[in-house]
């Protein structure tokens, strides 16, 4: 996931090997110690989690105190975990990306070549990840709708994680689809650097461009959704501040693009650059300027959009269904 001509992310193009050289099946066996990894953290956010709501601290527990139970609610705690480690991935791959297509530094601790593979290989856990959540969430769903016969609880775990708008409780109505939106456009994004020779690198770079939008996304979905930074507390604080690398890595990135046909300059002194994309390509600059200073607002100000814990509990369910 590396930015292309408007800021978007799109992977590296600079390996010169013959595409056949990179194949999906040589990167999955790459990427095990990769997941190794991914599977420690996960397993240390969920013993945090599970450990923080058996104290009482847990912020989930304040959102939905009838969750103050990590015995039965597991899976919601090991869902939580995976997206928590998924987005930690995302942010990982989206980093390489932008120090591999912007600025070139002076040195590198390692080669090119590994920090590409590194990139290839963050990105397919950040995907598993992803997917992983999506289940285990899915799981918790069936287990909760005990009064329904198997078949329906099923198909109602299901729906309500996969189908987009089916969902119909509280603020899920709006994270939920947003955070489906995030995994239907990572898988096919990620995979499309493997067919590139097929569909042409210049269409390939083009679709891959929209990979920041996935991230944009999933950040928006935890903020929504993650009962853990809902409240302005410190993860709350630790997210936002993880945004402001990837801002002003994207910004160095348009400023000082690698590719001459992407610098901005005059536009009345660039043969072949029309008024729509050269305004497009200054728009992006403007945008992710602008990002970077209101994150650093968000951060200085402590403003960043987080609640204020409840007096009193809340008593709401994880689904409750609206009547029909």
């Amino acid at each position: 996931m590396t930015p292309g001509d408007d800021g978007a992310i799109e992977p590296p193009s600079h390996d010169r090997r013959p595409a056949d050289r990179v194949s999906l099946r040589a990167d999955l066996r790459a990427a095990l110690p990769d997941a190794g990894a991914a599977v420690l953290v996960t397993v240390a956010v969920f013993a945090f989690l599970y450990m923080r709501m058996e104290s009482g601290d847990s912020a989930t527990v304040a959102v939905m105190p009838f969750m103050d139970d990590p015995g039965t609610y597991w899976m919601y705690l090991l869902s939580q975990a995976f997206g928590w480690s998924g987005l930690l991935w995302a942010w990982g791959t989206v980093m390489l990306g932008l120090l591999l297509s912007g600025p070139r530094p002076a040195r590198l601790p390692v080669s090119r070549q590994v920090l590409e593979r590194w990139h290839r290989t963050t990105s397919l856990t950040a995907m598993a990840l992803m997917v992983a959540h999506a289940l285990m969430f899915t799981a918790e769903l069936v287990r909760y709708e005990a009064q329904l016969a198997w078949a329906e609880r099923l198909w109602a775990g299901f729906a309500d994680t996969f189908v987009p708008g089916w969902y119909d409780s509280g603020t899920g109505q709006i994270a939920i689809p947003i955070g489906q939106g995030a995994l239907y456009l990572a898988v096919p994004l990620g995979l499309l650097f493997y067919v590139r020779h097929r569909i042409g690198a210049n269409a390939w770079r083009r679709l891959h461009r929209f990979v920041i939008v996935v991230y944009v996304l999933s950040v928006w979905h935890t903020l929504l959704y993650g009962t853990n930074v809902w409240y302005g507390e410190w993860p709350r604080t630790v997210l936002w501040l993880l945004q402001l690398p990837v801002a002003v890595l994207l910004l160095l990135r348009l400023l000082r693009p690698a590719r001459r046909s992407e610098q901005l300059g005059p536009l009345g002194r660039r043969e072949g650059v029309s008024l729509p994309g050269w305004a497009v390509r200054a728009a992006g600059r403007a945008a992710a300027g602008a990002v970077v200073v209101g994150l650093l607002i968000v951060v200085a100000s402590g403003h960043d959009g987080g609640r204020e814990r409840p007096a009193e509990p809340a008593s709401t369910s994880p689904h409750a269904h609206e009547p029909e």
